[in-house]
């Protein structure tokens, strides 16, 4: 048993390799195979810690860069520093706002299109630019219309009736006066009357007086009665009157035309399927702005700079304006306001954003507003034009 467990001790244990257990030095002859005999987990840690430090070397390259800081991009620098690029919206610096209008002594929740001008279509002064559904306005006009003509009549009927009445109490009175002097005539010869015949004239001398009194109370009462009677028909009249005025007012109003010579442009609105541009058909809300005409020959550009950017911009500033939708148009641009105070940013309130208007030197039909706009801002240029002027 012996000679065998020797036999399978040497066949379990080969023999070992020439400089077995030894590291080669790096510069030796070893053919550089060193690195091969290194522990495995040595080199996993080796490649982890060489990207951990790669990645972290990119981001604070990304964080160290001009520009951002944490910010939303709102610029571009291009060049070697000496143009600011923005991003901005077109406007009109003169526009008129178009309201659906607001019915005098109506009730009305909304108002229906039937006729509206295209949205960009060129309009001139006195153009019809959008009219409403006005059938209930007319019919409200022609009723009144007709009760004004049934309650004049009235009015005129019963002043006619008042002359005719005051005229027959006047005649009453000048008759129970006369019968009053007459009764006084007969009182003047009583003394040749007999006892009965005095006291029958004494009798209708104190009838004519009292007939004559109660006259002039009543003329006076009746006059009163029938003058407070035609005020109510002439306040009831002159009510109906104003309603109709209301109802053909309102009735104009119903169609809106052009104030200025300019574009219209439809604004957005909600409706019943959504938001979106009014149509024939659509019902608004009275008092709610849904139109615009805009003078196209003076535009301008409104960008939102951030906190970095802003402190690189003075008032006077040249820049040239790229439309995104039409890349080779370039208008000559000049910065004419900066917002005195800014905004707090979308991301953090310790930042700022702070409004600059830029205005639009030429004209092209295809400028139109709410276009995007690129605005590169000549900062070498201004630096030179005031190292100059002083």
């Amino acid at each position: 048993m012996c000679p065998s467990s020797a036999v399978a001790t040497t066949e379990s244990a080969p023999p070992p390799e020439p400089n077995e257990g030894v590291p080669e030095a790096p510069g030796g002859g070893g053919g550089g195979s060193w690195w091969k005999r290194l522990p495995r987990s040595l080199l996993v840690g080796a490649v982890v810690a060489l990207v951990a430090g790669t990645l972290l070397l990119a981001g604070i390259n990304r964080k160290s860069r001009p520009g951002t800081n944490g910010l939303q991009p709102s610029s571009i620098r291009a060049g070697l520093g000496q143009v600011l690029r923005l991003k901005g919206t077109t406007a009109a610096v003169r526009t008129r706002g178009i309201l659906a209008p607001l019915l005098a002594g109506q009730q009305v929740s909304s108002l229906t299109i039937t006729k509206l001008a295209q949205g960009g279509s060129r309009v001139k002064r006195g153009d019809l630019l959008v009219e409403f559904d006005r059938q209930a306005q007319v019919r409200d006009f022609m009723d009144k219309q007709a009760e004004l003509s049934k309650l004049t009549a009235n009015v005129a009927e019963e002043q006619a009736k008042e002359i005719a009445e005051k005229a027959k109490d006047e005649t009453e009175i000048k008759q129970a006066e006369d019968d009053l002097s007459k009764a006084e005539l007969e009182m003047q010869k009583v003394e040749l009357f007999s006892r009965i015949d005095a006291e029958k004239a004494q009798e209708t001398l104190d009838q004519a007086k009292a007939t004559l009194q109660q006259l002039r109370e009543t003329y006076d009462l009746k006059r009163k009665a029938k003058q407070a009677a035609i005020r109510i028909l002439e306040i009831q009249r002159d009510r109906t009157r104003e309603t109709m005025l209301h109802s053909q007012a309102n009735a104009e109003l119903m169609q809106i035309r052009s104030p200025v010579d300019g574009i219209a442009v439809l604004n957005t609105i909600w409706k019943e399927r959504g938001p979106g541009e009014a149509e024939e058909g659509d019902q608004i809300r009275p008092g709610e702005h849904f139109m615009q005409v805009v003078d196209p020959s003076v535009m301008e550009v409104r960008v939102q700079v951030n906190q970095q950017d802003f402190l690189q911009l003075q008032v006077g500033q040249t820049a040239k304006i790229h439309l995104d939708a039409y890349p080779d148009l370039v208008f000559p641009g000049k910065l004419e306001e900066m917002a005195l105070i800014g905004r707090e940013g979308d991301f953090s309130s310790k930042l700022r954003t702070f409004v600059v208007v830029f205005s639009i030197s030429g004209n092209d039909p295809k400028l139109m507003p709410d276009l995007s706009a690129a605005v590169d801002v000549d900062l070498a240029g201004h630096g030179r034009a005031a190292g100059g002027s002083q």
